[in-house]
This record gives C-alpha cells, sequence and structure tokens, in this order.
C-alpha cells in the first residue's frame, strides 16, 4: 500500500561523526563534489518553516494539494482548491496558493499509476510547486514501457508530468570506510537514542542483510540489529552493544562536523544536504514529496526525491539541513555533473517507528 508521505546489498558508510570510532576516509572513494553549502537561490527552511509545515498538515490534512518554498521569498507556500482550506491556511500564517488539482485527485493519479503502471526503473511523487505528479523513467525503461506510461499519463489530463532521467535507479552499492555484516558494507545515518540506550538508523536494505554488525570486517560486534523494515519502507536501526557514547553529529568531510539537533519532514522546494562516504558532502534540493520508487527488488513508498548527487557506496547516508535530520539515503539513478536524483526515506518515520530521538 502507498504511504502519505507527509506523516542495495553492500552498502557504504557514511559516518556518523564520532560513531562507533571510525575515521571518515572512504576505502575507495571516487572524488566526486558539488559545493557544500546550498545555491543562495535554493531556499532554507527555517525552523518556523518546519513548525508551520506540521501545523498546516494538522489544520488541512488532505485539504492542501501540499506545500513547498518559494524560491524567491523562502516563504512556505500552501496549495489549496477549496474557498475553506484557503481560509485554514491563512489562519496559520502561511502564503496560500489556489490550484487546479486537489490531493484527492493527485493520490487518485497516483493510485491509477500504481495499479497501470508499476513499472521497474519509475519513480512518481507529488510536486506542489507544479501541482502535479512528477513522474521520472531511467534509461532502463524500454520504448514499448514509456509507450505504456505516456499512455496512462495522457488519460489522467495534465496531472501527470513525465521526464527521463539518466542511469538506472538502484539501492547504492559499493562502500568507504563502513560497518560490517553479513559479508557486506553499510553506513550508519543518525545516531539516536531511548531510554539512555544509543542506536544507529540506516537504510532497511542494511539491516535486512545481517543481525550483527562490526566496525572492521571480521571484527568484533559493535552493534545488534533491533529492526528492519525494506521493501515498503527503507529504514532499520541498531543498537549499540559495545559500552560506546558516539556523538550525535554528521561528518562533513572536511574535518568538521554537523551537530543534529532535531528532526523533520522535508519540505519541497527547500536546500538539503547529504553525506556519504562516496561522493562525500553534495548539496540540492527537495523536488517531490510521496514518492515511489520502483527498485527491481521491490517498491518503496512515502519517500523524498532531491537533486543532490550520489553515487555507489553512498546508500544508507544523512539527507540533512543545518541541526535538522531530514533522511536516510536509499539510492537514486545516479548523477550527471551537479544534477542528481537522490531518494531518501523520511527519517521521523524511522523514529517514530522504534520511538527513538535524534541527540
Amino acid at each position: 500500500m502507498r504511504r502519505n508521505s507527509r506523516s542495495r546489498l553492500s552498502l557504504s558508510l557514511l559516518l556518523v561523526a564520532g560513531a562507533l570510532g571510525l575515521g571518515a576516509t572512504p576505502a575507495t572513494a571516487a572524488e566526486v563534489r558539488t559545493p557544500a553549502a546550498a545555491p543562495s537561490a535554493i531556499p532554507s527552511a527555517s525552523a518556523s518553516a518546519y513548525a508551520l509545515d506540521a501545523a498546516v498538515e494538522r489544520t488541512l490534512g488532505a485539504g492542501t494539494a501540499g506545500t513547498y518554498l518559494d524560491r524567491k521569498t523562502g516563504e512556505l507556500v500552501v496549495t489549496v482548491t477549496t474557498d475553506r482550506a484557503e481560509e485554514q491556511a491563512r489562519a496559520t500564517g502561511a502564503t496560500v496558493r489556489r490550484v487546479a488539482r486537489s490531493a484527492a485527485q493527485l493520490d487518485s493519479a497516483i493510485e491509477t499509476l500504481e495499479a497501470e503502471a508499476k513499472i521497474t526503473g519509475t519513480s512518481w511523487g507529488i510536486d506542489p510547486r507544479t501541482n502535479q505528479v512528477a513522474v521520472e523513467a531511467d534509461s532502463s525503461v524500454s520504448a514499448r514501457d514509456m509507450a505504456r506510461l505516456e499512455a496512462v499519463a495522457e488519460r489522467l489530463g495534465g496531472a501527470v508530468n513525465i521526464s527521463r532521467v539518466p542511469g538506472v535507479f538502484h539501492r547504492e552499492v559499493l562502500g568507504g570506510g563502513a560497518i560490517y555484516g553479513g559479508g557486506s558494507r553499510c553506513s550508519a545515518a543518525f545516531n539516536v537514542t531511548k531510554g539512555g540506550a544509543r542506536y544507529f538508523v540506516t537504510a532497511g536494505h542494511c539491516t535486512n542483510i545481517s543481525a550483527n554488525w562490526s566496525a572492521t570486517s571480521g571484527g568484533s560486534v559493535i552493534g545488534v540489529r533491533e529492526g528492519t523494515s525494506f521493501p515498503t519502507n527503507d529504514y532499520g536501526i541498531v543498537r549499540y552493544t559495545d559500552g560506546s557514547s558516539p556523538a550525535g553529529s554528521v561528518d562533513l568531510y572536511n574535518g568538521s562536523t554537523q551537530d543534529i539537533a532535531s528532526a523533520a519532514n522535508a519540505v519541497v522546494g527547500q536546500a538539503i544536504r547529504k553525506s556519504g562516504s562516496t561522493t562525500k558532502v553534495t548539496s540540492g534540493t527537495v523536488t517531490a514529496v510521496n514518492v515511489t520508487v520502483n527498485y527491481s527488488d521491490g517498491p518503496v513508498y512515502g519517500m523524498v526525491r532531491t537533486t543532490a548527487c550520489s553515487a555507489g557506496g553512498d546508500s544508507g547516508g544523512a539527507h540533512f539541513a543545518g541541526s535538522v535530520a531530514l533522511g536516510i539515503h536509499s539510492g537514486s539513478s545516479g548523477c550527471s555533473g551537479t544534477a542528481g536524483s537522490a531518494i531518501h526515506q523520511p527519517v521521523v518515520e524511522a523514529l517514530r517507528a522504534y520511538g527513538v530521538s535524534v541527540y
């Protein structure tokens, strides 16, 4: 089933700084860098924007067709289709925009794609800036399947926009400095805590592999899996069992770290950063939410699409904005120049599933 967004195998280690006591240097990492700071033209979400976005969700629910940050002003824009919803949205203090398609109509379009065009190598999600379902088809999608996809989109009367992307959607493999389990390498995204115990969250396609995780290949166990979910979701959790108390920071791969103090759901249009062991720290923009990605080994739902660059070895890394944790890196179709298609699992969902918090 598709989840509402608001609410693989070997793998990389980004390491959360201080986590597991490992250094940040990748074992074999291609240097693919973009500026660590987001371009000034891309708005950054403030604490008030996250709070307002959450308030809009609570107040309007399905009464809004989505929210996004205005590229020029940086203000949160709420899309609505009715007078009542507009009144409710204005009461929250948000900027309001009337659009043609409601949340129900966009959801219906997604359900049609699910039923009639579930093709490996495609992904779709809601872009409230265009009031459409934004579909991407990678290079593995055949001409015949593209024709099928386009025919479904045409029947939906402009609710769907299709674009081709280079590369192939996949869980991003390989690795740098890593944690090890089941003969594979995996990334830790964020260190978290519950009742005084320490854990890290990572991609579910990592934690599916093994129950025990080590800091070195064949080394002693430093953590034990306590939960995993993939496909459908893509998150898992490992409890530290070696007595360590790792810092709650993300490695910026320049000798410094970024403290993580809170978690939130990403907002379309905002600037984000991704930290991973292959492409290090890259930056981009959130382009769609409620994204379905049709991987070859099963779909994941309720994901977030960004333009951050990523490559083999980044799987399981951290998506964040300042001190706010946003997501766990799942995969992409690769990167062309500085334009990527990195997909993340919203971290808030994982934190709620396991009853843990960042620190």
